[in-house]
């Protein structure tokens, strides 16, 4: 069920706006190493904090 709820997030900007989720994704391509691991930090450290407030 996880696995479905973030496909279906994850295809939403693609979907409704194209252009906008390829400017992104360029930026994104332009990040230093160092960045983009704290990017992941904030992701999973936020993943857990919806997964403790919902539990």
């Amino acid at each position: 069920m996880a696995l479905g709820l973030m496909l279906i997030l994850e295809g939403l900007l693609p979907m409704i706006s194209p252009r906008s989720w390829r400017s992104l994704f360029v930026q994104m391509l332009q990040l230093e190493e160092g960045q983009i691991r704290f990017f992941g930090l904030l992701m999973v450290v936020f993943g857990l904090l919806v997964i403790w407030l919902l539990a």
